[in-house]
């Protein structure tokens, strides 16, 4: 009886668990969205990114989305490829067979709205 009672709170504590976890991460998938979708509110237009075209100031446009990536010129492994296109439009460069799949998580914290056509 004992034994049985043990068993069934060991279940019962990890069931508990296992809510609790996927609750937390659809909450922190959640947020992360809110946060993506609140910045996206903000357009830019290819004026305004291409005047942000130097290593000091450096925003590029993947896919429409503009991102800020300043503070990352300077750890860029690839040195001062990541300026051939400041400014512009870098989806081909950043889509090449150089990024390992990581730069695609990376790339989020950088995004400050999307381009306004």
């Amino acid at each position: 009886m004992l034994m049985l009672i043990a068993t069934l709170g060991f279940c019962v504590l990890f069931g508990a668990f296992l809510f609790i976890t996927r609750v937390s991460k659809s909450g922190k998938k959640q947020f992360l969205a809110a946060k993506h979708n609140e910045k996206a509110l903000k357009l830019y237009p290819r004026a305004e990114v291409s005047m942000h075209n130097k290593r000091s100031d450096c925003w590029i446009i993947i896919k429409d989305k503009v991102y800020d990536v300043t503070s990352y010129v300077e750890e860029h492994p690839g040195g001062d490829a990541i300026l051939a296109h400041a400014g512009d439009d870098s989806t081909e460069g950043f889509y090449g067979p150089q990024h390992a799949t990581r730069v695609f998580d990376m790339i989020d914290d950088f995004y400050i709205g999307d381009l306004k056509h």
